[in-house]
């Protein structure tokens, strides 16, 4: 097995080719990590949320971390990171044309609203949804091919 590293251009291409990744981002120490449905576009990854802890520690510490893997055959794989800065998309004046952007990249693949908005138990005080985008500062990449 050899393990290569991808290019920027080839780590771009493949996290514009799939939509779950693995959301890392870190409290008063803390780390926490969960998965996300997101659309990459214009050097920004687009998602959306219920409000919750991810929201609340992004919120706190902008700082973020994003890994998008592939299985692939037998011991092949591939993986991408992505160090990068949460950013808000409020629904108010100011912010329509970045919330409207991240919809339609979003929306343009299906059942995308689905992992953002459903929880297994919604406080009754809570807030709308929420869209966000997650700056790309910096990307690296490595896949295993036999």
């Amino acid at each position: 097995m050899l393990i290569r590293i991808l290019s920027v251009l080839e780590c771009t291409k493949f996290l514009t080719a799939n939509r779950v990744g693995h959301l890392a981002c870190a409290k008063d120490g803390q780390p926490y990590l969960v998965p996300i449905y997101y659309a990459h576009a214009d050097n920004h990854l687009y998602a959306f949320s219920m409000p919750g802890k991810k929201i609340e520690w992004m919120r706190a510490n902008p700082l973020v971390s994003v890994q998008v893997g592939e299985q692939g055959e037998g011991r092949r794989w591939k993986s991408v990171v992505v160090e990068g800065r949460f950013e808000e998309l409020p629904d108010r004046i100011g912010h329509k044309l970045e919330r409207d952007h991240a919809w339609a990249m979003l929306s343009k693949h299906s059942n995308w609203w689905e992992p953002g908005a459903l929880k297994p138990v919604m406080p009754s005080d809570s807030a709308p949804h929420v869209f966000f985008r997650l700056l790309v500062q910096q990307v690296s990449g490595r896949e295993a091919v036999e």
